[in-house]
């Protein structure tokens, strides 16, 4: 159609734009959509054609508005067949193509995916092609919650570790650990943050031994605190008692026995089932001002109260016994009790029966020394063999033990402390992992310390302590023949006691402002009952004065006789008011 003059322009514009319109609706709109995924999941944009009626058609995917002709950005594009070219191996056609389904799958897609995208399907013919816009915003979450197991398990500490999770799109910035006993509730947990992100391994220490706790854990990012990680329920290995047997007591029965009582140590104290007690006992020679060999026995740990008949004894003799309570793990401290004498033997008894007694007690003793012996080798005396044995591999092999690392105290945080090390001199073989020790800054090195162990290409260690105070610490390094001497001792604080100290405080604090709180309500309740009653007293002393004013105002010198008397009146008003 030709449209003439500028009478017909009007009608001919509006037809242009009639078609416009009409194309736009029929074949070549863009529609478009919103979509909302998280951090970490596969997403896919829709967008088909019907394939049965235009047959296999090339389709590319953009990000931004689709242009006038192709798209922008292209991150995946097809022939209608197959995919001809992608930016990413995260972009995929997951669908039939041959059907018509050109769908955009993004496989675990990041905040930085968010945006527009823009599919075109290339229909042939003007102002043809299927246009398809969507939005897609990805949204950052929490972190999935960690999955903890246990390392290594000791007397007084274990060691758990851990493996990176999703970080639900920001990185992680801490980690939280909770430990509580197992019979105790989640609310009497320690709570220990740990500010090193990158940490895969922990180790608490100063824990108590036979003692079982529950321990978990959360991951957090800035958009919050993961779930609960798996609990770990973790059993301390078995130690030697840390106390003595209690309430001992010798009581002489006859010349020739004594009987002993005592009760186990304390619980707390016990750090495993008690197996059994050694009882030690020899002879005191008052001539010779010394004590003569020790005999010992075994019993069987049964009862709350146990007992035992010292027997074979000397008649009129002092004896000194010790008890000691065992576990599996070892041997605890001795008790002991005053010596005790035997009682004084009555001379009834004939020649031969006596000399039957002395050779049966003679047999006992050696009986019990043998036994003793035994025992005692494989408790007490086990450590000082096997230092022996490494003496004599040390100066027949005349190897080089490697040197010791130089420790360095990198962070305390709350309970928490951090330690860095640095390797020595391997020595005639590599090395092959490090320990440390760790005990109270007043105790003995050879008493209740605590030891971890660490592989050899670890060089840094984040530990819990659970008791909070004053500590030593020390490292060796190790090697297939020999370990090296201590290296450079740390004493640190922890600084729990400090958190304390504070929280004492702001309590106090906090007393003080309600102590207050109370004065100013109590003055404000007086408040209210004394300004109302000025109020009033004031109010009638103003009316009385104003009233008393207006009376002497009125005074006047008019004096009247009446027949009752005489009337006298002084004021300004005249005589008819009154």
């Amino acid at each position: 159609m030709i449209c003439l003059g500028n009478r017909h322009l009007p009608v001919c514009l509006s037809l242009f734009l009639c078609l416009l319109l009409g194309f736009s609706t029929f074949s070549g709109g863009v529609s478009a959509q919103g979509i909302i995924a998280t951090v970490g999941t596969d997403v896919t944009l829709a967008c088909n054609y019907n394939a049965k009626y235009y047959g296999k058609l090339p389709t590319c995917w953009g990000r931004g508005p689709i242009p006038n002709s192709g798209c922008n950005n292209v991150v995946i594009k097809s022939d209608g067949t197959s995919v001809t070219s992608r930016l990413s191996e995260r972009y995929l056609f997951m669908g039939d193509l041959s059907a018509g389904d050109v769908s955009l799958t993004i496989r675990q897609v990041e905040e930085g995916d968010s945006g527009m995208y823009g599919c075109r399907v290339e229909i042939p013919g003007w102002f043809n092609d299927h246009k398809h816009e969507q939005t897609l915003t990805v949204m950052a979450v929490r972190p999935n919650p960690v999955k903890v197991e246990t390392r290594e398990v000791k007397e007084r500490a274990f060691t758990v570790r851990w493996t990176p999770v999703f970080d639900g799109g920001r990185p992680i910035t801490s980690y939280r650990i909770d430990i509580k006993n197992k019979q105790a509730s989640w609310d009497t947990a320690i709570t220990t943050e740990i500010s090193n992100p990158e940490l895969t391994q922990m180790s608490l220490v100063d824990l108590r031994p036979a003692k079982t706790y529950n321990l978990r854990m959360f991951a957090t990012n800035s958009m919050g605190m993961s779930e609960a990680s798996n609990v770990l329920t973790v059993t301390t290995k078995e130690a030697a008692p840390d106390g003595p047997p209690l309430d001992m007591e010798l009581v002489a029965l006859s010349p020739q026995s004594i009987k002993v009582t005592w009760k186990p140590p304390r619980l707390e104290q016990r750090n495993g089932v008690l197996r059994s007690y050694s009882i030690s006992y020899r002879e005191y020679d008052p001539e010779g001002r010394q004590f003569k060999r020790w005999q010992h026995l075994s019993v069987s740990a049964t009862r709350e109260v146990e007992s035992i008949i010292l027997g074979n004894l000397k008649p009129s003799t002092r004896y000194g016994v010790i008890i000691q309570a065992k576990t599996n793990a070892g041997i605890g401290p001795a008790s002991s009790a005053p010596l005790c004498s035997t009682l004084e033997e009555v001379h009834r008894t004939t020649t031969p029966s006596t000399s039957m007694s002395a050779s049966t007690a003679a047999t006992l003793l050696i009986e019990d020394s043998t036994s003793f012996t035994s025992v005692h080798t494989t408790t007490t005396d086990k450590p000082v063999t096997a230092v022996t044995h490494w003496e004599d591999i040390t100066d027949i092999s005349t190897s080089v033990p490697p040197d010791p690392p130089v420790v360095e105290l990198k962070e305390v945080r709350g309970n928490a402390f951090s330690l860095l090390w640095t390797p020595g001199f391997e020595g005639d073989s590599p090395i092959t992992g490090y320990y440390l020790e760790y005990k109270a800054v007043h105790a003995l090195w050879d008493y209740t310390k605590t030891v971890l162990d660490f592989s050899p290409n670890q060089t840094e260690a984040t530990i819990i302590e659970m008791n909070p105070s004053t500590y030593n610490v020390r490292m060796f390094a190790k090697n297939s023949l020999a370990t090296s001497k201590a290296s450079n001792i740390l004493t640190i604080t922890t600084g729990e006691s400090g958190q304390r100290t504070i929280d004492l405080v702001t309590t106090v604090s906090t007393d003080t402002h309600a102590a207050a709180s109370v004065d100013e309500s109590q003055s404000g309740h007086l408040t209210a009952i004394v300004v109302p009653v000025v109020l009033v007293v004031l109010t009638v002393a103003v009316v009385t004065a104003w009233q008393l004013r207006r009376i002497k105002q009125k005074k006047g010198s008019l004096s009247m006789w009446l027949p009752g008397g005489a009337l006298r009146y002084r004021g300004p008003e005249s005589l008819q008011e009154l």
